[in-house]
């Protein structure tokens, strides 16, 4: 007797099952395939699994296809249909035709949801066309869908992350007024928006109105102030607000504590940093690349190298792969520590566990070489990077020309720099401070004074630093009246205080 064929609502369940797994799509669309050549004729719910599976696969063109396959055998596509492939094609970048595709669906007579809109307003936010999202919740409301929180947020977090955080507040205030009550999100991405443009203050009182309106900020919300105070250097500050956010229930995670070292070591509190990340562990929480990226880079700037790698010996016993930043953090300190034979050393395990260096990698490397007068070593480092395909950046210069002023090179100096400018390169403030102490060393004080004016017409403005290189220069060969100019420009220009 042979078996019973199942049906296509028995198929239909198991590309259901498959699917939601979020890992065999490849697999139910296989299996689809395999029931049409048994001849079990697909329902509008197969061909609807079918569309999802292509649009997390990104082939969208498949997917499309399977939609003119819905048309073509009558079936009604539903608003679910829709929304897949709206959000298959923003997934895939392709937003543009997102709205596209959506003007079409409008044109045939079909209805859209908010759904459909909190995605392509979300699409068009994630490629930076925040005005273009708020242009599109304005018309909806015109279309009788109703704007909803996710909608109002994410274009929240999308002026926010552009530091347009005044239109955010407004968009803020006019939820309110429509009776759209802000959630969690909506006050993180203000916070986050906030401490992005320096106001603390602002984003402490919004953590304080949450409460009032008892609005219970998550991890996230307190993992932004931890950062953000660590960042200007409040660390008590940021240790008190983890004490704070463990008070209200939130358990801290491994980027609250990862925050809370990166402070302090930006203040030049390592020992401190290494408690907390001691403590990380008796608290159940593990440790991951960025936690020991921290620590690393803060005892390599302290020059306790040795300890560094200890800490990159503890992550192959915990099995955490190191990244470029933590070789790069080691590189640098040991080519600090005059260690360089070491460097070189890390640099060839990074290559061989597959974590091929850049510029940043390089410049220590560089750094080290024209300290140790190796300039012409520096010189053909630079030309084997090049050779490899990694283009030296601003500070790659700036480093080689440093160290040929230096070491009594001004020539090649002054003939690098030339040759810079006319290839367009983009110069730094320090490019010019340095050239400019290099041609005062040389006693040419006029070109030094021409190369400073002729900085500010190519946009780069001088700082205090570029000023006073020539200030001392000039009061250490007896052109006191230029000094005094000078200086007398210096507090015009506010960087220097009267």
């Amino acid at each position: 007797m042979c078996p019973t064929t199942p049906s296509i609502v028995e198929f239909n369940k198991i590309l259901t099952s498959l699917v939601k797994t979020k890992k065999h799509y490849s697999t139910a669309i296989s299996l689809s395939h395999k029931m049409e050549f048994t001849g079990i004729k697909p329902s509008l719910v197969t061909m609807s699994i079918l569309i999802n599976c292509y649009c997390h696969l990104g082939q969208i063109t498949s997917a499309f296809s399977v939609l003119a396959r819905i048309l073509k055998s009558g079936y009604q596509p539903d608003t679910i249909t829709f929304n897949t492939l709206i959000k298959g094609l923003c997934l895939s970048g392709k937003v543009q035709r997102a709205l596209q595709f959506h003007d079409d669906v409008i044109a045939q007579g079909f209805r859209l949801d908010q759904v459909s809109y909190g995605t392509l307003i979300n699409g068009l936010c994630k490629i930076g066309e925040t005005r273009a999202a708020l242009e599109l919740l304005r018309r909806i409301q015109g279309r009788g869908i109703k704007p909803d929180v996710v909608m109002y947020n994410t274009i929240i977090d999308s002026l926010c992350k552009d530091k347009l955080v005044s239109d955010a507040c407004n968009l803020y205030s006019e939820m309110i007024v429509k009776g759209i009550s802000p959630d969690v999100v909506t006050y993180s991405a203000l916070i986050y928006g906030f401490c992005i443009v320096g106001q603390l203050k602002q984003a402490i009182s919004l953590l304080d109105e949450m409460t009032t309106k008892n609005i219970d900020p998550n991890v996230y919300t307190y993992n932004i102030l931890v950062d953000a105070l660590g960042k200007e250097g409040k660390v008590r500050e940021a240790k008190n607000m983890l004490a704070v956010m463990i008070k209200q229930g939130v358990k801290p995670d491994v980027v609250t504590y990862s925050s809370l070292m990166d402070g302090y070591c930006l203040v030049n509190e390592v020992n401190k940093a290494r408690d907390v990340f001691n403590a990380m562990a008796r608290r159940g929480v593990t440790p991951n690349v960025q936690s020991y990226n921290i620590m690393i880079n803060g005892l390599c700037k302290i020059k306790m190298v040795d300890e560094a790698l200890n800490l990159l010996e503890e992550m192959d016993y915990e099995k955490i792969i190191p990244n470029k930043v933590t070789y790069s953090s080691l590189i640098d300190g040991l080519c600090k520590t005059g260690k360089v034979s070491n460097a070189w050393e890390l640099l060839d395990e990074m290559h061989v566990r597959g974590q091929p260096a850049d510029i940043i990698t390089y410049n220590s490397f560089l750094d080290a070489l024209c300290k140790g007068h190796h300039v012409d070593q520096a010189i053909a480092l630079i030309k084997k990077i090049k050779d490899q395909g990694i283009q030296p950046d601003a500070w790659t210069y700036n480093i080689l020309l440093d160290g040929l002023c230096k070491g009594g090179r001004f020539k090649d100096a002054h003939e690098i720099f030339k040759d810079l400018l006319i290839k367009g390169y983009h110069l730094t403030v320090q490019t010019y401070t340095i050239m400019i102490n290099g041609l005062c060393k040389e006693g040419l004080f006029d070109e030094a004074l021409t190369l400073l004016s002729k900085m500010e017409d190519e946009g780069c403005i001088p700082d205090a630093i570029t000023f006073e290189t020539i200030i001392q220069s000039l009061f250490k060969n007896g052109e006191n009246d230029k000094a005094e100019k000078l200086l007398r420009e210096m507090i015009a220009r506010g960087l220097l205080e009267k």
